[in-house]
């Protein structure tokens, strides 16, 4: 997959999945814009010294403001890629308003947020281009969202975010997909879930080879997909 001197975002770019996408990008030849916020130290990121990798301070992806700046500095944007967000799990009588306002805010309004910025860009430029969001397994099967409601919600209305977007705007050459991976195999996760069938778990540079060819020029076709990336688990 060839993104010669092509100008891709990624949100997210500086965590466990991001950071391996963000190589593959790299690996492929595209111009990678990152931005990262006050919690990331810049100079231990594994590719800062890329040639082609730029990395952006930046606020909040739920500000307007703040995601209007992003994509304003970034040229001829090819493909925006949506891996931020965050996971919170609890039950229903134990997740208030303010926690599910949380999870909408870092999962939906995110990628909402960057979906319109990232389409007024691509029309801008009138020749097409490549949104991926990404999901998560409770959001698309909505029974295995159990003690989870609050972000099964919120990742659900990332799905349907990304089915409603790519009708939209097939027609104009942007082609929009989302990731749907159940739990990735992270030094987190592992801990956090010891007794798990790690084994079973997708990894996280086999989702990001999923990623990787939805935003590519290759896939010609594919638009509205949901694509589950389960492992075996």
């Amino acid at each position: 997959m060839d993104f010669q001197n092509r100008h891709v975002i990624v949100t997210g770019g500086t965590g466990a999945l991001g950071t391996v996408l963000v190589g593959l990008l790299l690996n492929a030849g595209a111009q990678c814009h990152v931005p990262y916020s006050s919690h990331t130290k810049p100079e231990t990121y594994p590719h800062k010294d890329h040639p082609k990798l730029k990395l952006i301070p930046s606020g909040s992806l739920a500000d307007e403001d703040t995601v209007a700046q992003l994509y304003e500095s970034v040229p001829d944007l090819w493909a925006s890629i949506h891996v931020a967000g965050g996971y919170a799990g609890g039950k229903i009588v134990d997740t208030d308003k303010a926690d599910l306002m949380k999870l909408i805010e870092i999962n939906l309004m995110t990628s909402y947020l960057c979906c319109r910025a990232a389409v007024r860009a691509m029309q801008q430029r009138q020749s097409g281009g490549r949104i991926v969001n990404v999901s998560a397994r409770p959001g698309l099967e909505w029974r295995t969202g159990t003690n989870q409601t609050a972000y099964a919600a919120s990742k659900a209305a990332v799905a349907a975010l990304t089915a409603a977007l790519a009708e939209e705007v097939a027609k104009e050459g942007i082609l929009v997909n989302a990731v749907v991976p159940s739990v990735m195999d992270t030094a987190a996760n592992r801990e956090s879930m010891p007794k798990a069938n790690h084994a079973n778990w997708p990894k996280v540079e086999e989702v990001a080879q999923t990623i990787l060819f939805l935003a590519s020029p290759d896939n010609q076709v594919t638009r509205g997909g949901l694509v589950p990336v389960y492992g075996r688990s």
